[in-house]
């Protein structure tokens, strides 16, 4: 496409698509590996506030309960970073690209984890996780849209609940990893759990590194050539090819679709236009925000937040059913792995 023309073809949904190839089919894998990264790091905590030793750091020598209050504050301070890493994710992402954002979210994260490591005390695990926070908001809101935009629409599907199923994986991983260390009378007991985090996010990173940028992106940018060499590789076919062409045309035919309907009058214009329209009309953005923020406030009432963070210190407390570790290594993530949305499709 020399000259950054626009290419032929239209955006027809009965049009054939590229075969999917191997290539594709493991470089989209590869990105929803990045969803044990954000399930260990949901799922640990859980048991490093319950083991012993770890409580004596942050309580005294004496202590053998967490408080209340150090418990709530360094699993909550988590979310509060992701809260804000989630919401700059986005411009970052438009402004920089996919890839790089979630390479600069992993970045941020590891810092996070190497202050948490190195901790001896509430302070530097309460800064610790807060920075985390941040770099695990990065990565959870960018890597579903990357992943959306470089798999072919025929396995965007299965592709996303592997994304789910990774993050499955990394819950369970972090209740075996809590599990194996919580007799540790040193610091061992959660400095290893804690760094194990490192190496997912150095995996992610150096993967991406790899990987293409989106082309959805190089459109927005009006980078026509470089989306259709982006397309090519992952496609496997030359930039030339009817099924390249075809893509594109309708990647930029979207593009110029959301350009049409959203609101350019500045930049706080765009966030506002998520609450503009009638509650009672099912095509506002006003319903659709409302209805999405409903569901994921519902699933936290079910539960699935307390088990995730404070299923093992619960279980510690009751004091009568048995080891609360293993408990939260077999329910939970073991019920989760087993109905995990990638096993059921199969």
């Amino acid at each position: 496409m020399p000259g950054g023309a626009v290419p032929h073809g239209t955006g027809d949904v009965s049009r054939v698509e590229a075969p999917v190839t191997m290539k594709a089919y493991m470089m989209c894998a590869f990105a929803a590996f990045g969803g044990i990264f954000f399930g260990y790091d949901s799922g640990y905590i859980s048991g490093v506030n319950g083991m012993a030793y770890f409580i004596k750091v942050i309580e005294g020598p004496d202590a053998t309960v967490m408080s209340p209050t150090n418990k709530s504050l360094i699993t909550s301070i988590l979310s509060a970073g992701t809260f804000f890493g989630a919401l700059m994710a986005g411009d970052f992402a438009d402004w920089i690209g996919r890839r790089l954002t979630i390479i600069i979210g992993c970045a941020v994260f590891l810092v996070g984890v190497a202050l948490q490591t190195a901790s001896q005390g509430l302070a530097l695990i309460v800064v610790g996780r807060l920075i985390a926070g941040f770099g695990v908001g990065f990565v959870s809101a960018i890597l579903i849209l990357y992943m959306s935009e470089v798999a072919p629409r025929k396995v965007r599907g299965p592709i996303v609940s592997g994304y789910q199923f990774c993050v499955t994986i990394g819950l369970f991983l972090a209740s075996a990893i809590d599990y194996g260390t919580e007799n540790r009378d040193d610091s061992g007991s959660y400095r290893i759990p804690i760094g194990l985090q490192m190496l997912w996010a150095i995996i992610l990173a150096v993967g991406l590194f790899l990987l293409p940028e989106s082309p959805r992106y190089f459109v927005r940018k009006g980078k026509l050539d470089s989306a259709a060499s982006v397309l090519a590789r992952l496609r496997g076919h030359g930039t030339d090819s009817d099924f390249i062409q075809d893509e594109l045309a309708e990647i930029i035919a979207n593009h110029e679709y959301e350009i049409s309907v959203i609101p350019q009058g500045g930049y706080f214009d765009s966030w506002f236009n998520c609450f503009r329209g009638s509650l009672f009309k099912t095509s506002s953005n006003l319903r659709r925000t409302i209805l999405g923020t409903s569901l994921q406030m519902m699933q936290q009432w079910t539960g699935v937040n307390f088990v995730f963070y404070f299923g093992t210190t619960f279980f510690k407390q009751l004091g009568t059913i048995g080891d609360p570790f293993l408990i939260s290594l077999c329910h939970y993530p073991g019920q989760r792995l087993l109905h995990s949305p990638l096993l059921l499709d199969h």
